[in-house]
């Protein structure tokens, strides 16, 4: 302020707005002051209208005279306020930086006319007009930046939401398991109550130990959102067997596992796709329980076939096909389950083919993964 009440003295006030005007430039590219949305566009405007106040207080006769220190202000002020139009386009959404940039372009463009020193009005133009490169171009990369840094906002956005989306399959396919196995030993406690009332407590222990389940499959749920290297709460083949046991546990049908995989052909199905299998028997067998509640078994092969690894889950169903047992899969247009839907994406995105449908008096959801490549 000193130095600009020195330089308003000497060369004339209209020179001096020069240095309030680079002095806010430099506090607010530095984010020193002032904060916010609101404050930058205080800042800018008012620098911009005191920049064209300058402009306009010059016309008294004052001419920039050559060696003069005036001439460095006035590309110092232009520079402050290119730099200023980079900051609005940079940080400020369009319909303010619009705007608020074409005033200060403007501003910092008809400075040069501070000096008069154009011959006719097509001069003064073509002087600003070259100008206005500096603050226009600083204009662009400033935008350009703040594009970048919304499509990483909308993409980080993106991925937030499809990691809830997978939770929330997690929850459906892990938890729902466990938790109609508890609704169907409920029932069963409701049954026995009156004629075996000594079977009731086994079957309240049984209770406990699914809901315990369930909590475990939720925080293990959880831990699976962490790092793709760092993943020690994923499932995998190894899984299905208590998967099976559990599920033959806590009901009447009988349910038998076919595991037929050699060393090798384990130490050649990809991460993805165990963890992917695990869930094609616990989504199938959820809804074997939920959908088809009179079926006498239900069978879970998991074995080698070639290049593919082979997953199925077969339920023996009634002898009786009209018996209207509802089923959560069809490709004739009948209703469908989301957990299913949601399967067969799953599958197809690690490379698998996902097929479910009628088998005889029951039904059948089969699942294929591609192998890696055999170790030498």
């Amino acid at each position: 302020m000193v130095a600009g009440a020195v330089i308003g003295f000497a060369e004339g006030w209209s020179v001096a707005v020069s240095v309030p005007v680079a002095l806010v430039a430099v506090l607010v590219g530095l984010g020193l002051w002032p904060t916010g949305q609101q404050g930058i566009l205080r800042a800018a405007a008012g620098a911009a209208l005191a920049s064209g106040g300058g402009t306009l207080a010059s016309y008294g006769g004052w001419t920039v005279e050559e060696g003069s220190p005036a001439g460095a202000l006035m590309m110092v002020e232009c520079v402050a306020l290119a730099g200023l139009v980079f900051v609005v386009a940079r940080l400020l959404p369009v319909h303010r930086a619009a705007p608020l940039g074409a005033l200060l372009t403007a501003a910092g463009a008809t400075v040069i006319l501070r000096g008069h020193a154009y011959h006719g009005f097509l001069e003064a133009v073509g002087q600003c007009a070259f100008l206005a490169l500096l603050p226009l171009t600083s204009g662009a990369v400033g935008r350009y930046l703040y594009v970048l840094h919304e499509r990483r906002v909308r993409s980080v956005q993106e991925a937030r939401r499809a990691q809830r989306l997978e939770l929330a399959r997690d929850l459906h396919d892990f938890v729902a398991h466990d938790v109609s196995g508890i609704v169907t030993l409920a029932q069963a406690a409701q049954v026995v109550f009156e004629r075996q009332p000594e079977q009731v407590l086994p079957l309240l222990r049984r209770i406990e130990e699914a809901g315990q389940q369930a909590l475990g499959a939720m925080d293990r749920t959880v831990h699976m959102l962490g790092d793709a290297d760092d993943r020690p709460g994923a499932y995998g083949l190894d899984d299905i067997r208590g998967t099976v046991d559990r599920f033959r546990a806590s009901g009447t049908m009988e349910a038998g596992l076919d595991l037929e995989l050699s060393p090798s052909e384990s130490a050649r199905v990809p991460r993805e796709a165990a963890g992917t299998a695990h869930r094609v028997v616990v989504e199938s067998l959820t809804n074997v329980r939920r959908h088809a509640p009179g079926a006498a078994s239900v069978r879970v092969t998991v074995r080698g076939a070639g290049p593919e690894l082979v997953v199925t889950v077969t339920d023996s169903g009634r002898e009786d096909p009209d018996s209207g047992q509802d089923r959560p899969w069809s490709g004739d247009g009948r209703r469908g389950g989301l957990g299913l839907v949601g399967l067969a994406e799953r599958v197809e995105a690690v490379g698998g083919s996902f097929t479910a449908g009628p088998h005889g008096c029951g039904w059948r959801v089969r699942a294929a993964f591609p192998l890696g490549a055999a170790e030498d």
